[in-house]
């Protein structure tokens, strides 16, 4: 008789990573956003299939500080597009073109434009990612099979279990008293 290789029958360790919620129609996913807002929590997010006005209010979130940093990106753009310009053709190799000065502002404005525009869609899209803290691989609302129904008719809101106010027999109360169809608790393997 040969020896049968020992194999693991252990199953993985799984923790729960938060709860979702499923409702039917915008309206009801932002009178349950409110609820959570108002119930203090912090992680948490709305999945829907097309922005809701009014979603940002609901949740209590500031004004984006995407704005201020594709200012920066364009005020960095702009300077740089300067000072290399007023390098290059006033003080490294000042040539007279036609009887022009090295160094005119008028011929530095399309450089200037150009590199103003490339910075600041430079700091919109990376400062986008970073806001959002993208790209994210994993997400345990991946695992619901009703989340799939995200992009196409359903709305949801999820808590994550990371929420120093996350209780889970809490929230699914309040999802349930916000009138939730469907409140599923969502769980992670997690290694031993």
């Amino acid at each position: 008789m040969s020896a049968q290789p020992a194999t693991s029958t252990r199953e993985p360790k799984k923790r729960v990573a938060g709860v979702l919620a499923q409702f039917d129609t915008a309206a009801d996913v932002i009178h349950a956003a409110e609820k959570v807002r108002d119930a203090g929590y912090q992680s948490w997010d709305t999945h829907t299939p097309f922005p809701i006005h009014g979603m940002d209010k609901a949740m209590g979130l500031p004004d984006s500080r995407l704005g201020w940093i594709v200012l920066a990106g364009a005020l960095t753009g702009l300077t740089a597009a300067f000072t290399m310009m007023w390098w290059m053709n006033g003080v490294d190799y000042p040539t007279v073109v036609g009887g022009k000065p090295p160094f005119t502002t008028p011929s530095m404005v399309p450089v200037m434009f150009e590199l103003t525009v490339l910075f600041s869609s430079f700091g919109a899209v990376f400062g986008m990612l970073g806001l959002n803290k993208l790209p994210r691989h994993h997400h345990p609302v991946f695992e619901s099979d009703r989340f799939r129904t995200a992009t196409d008719d359903k709305f949801f809101i999820s808590i994550e279990a990371e929420d120093p106010k996350f209780n889970t027999e809490k929230v699914r109360s309040l999802f349930e008293g916000a009138h939730a169809k469907h409140v599923e608790v969502l769980e992670e393997e997690v290694e031993a």
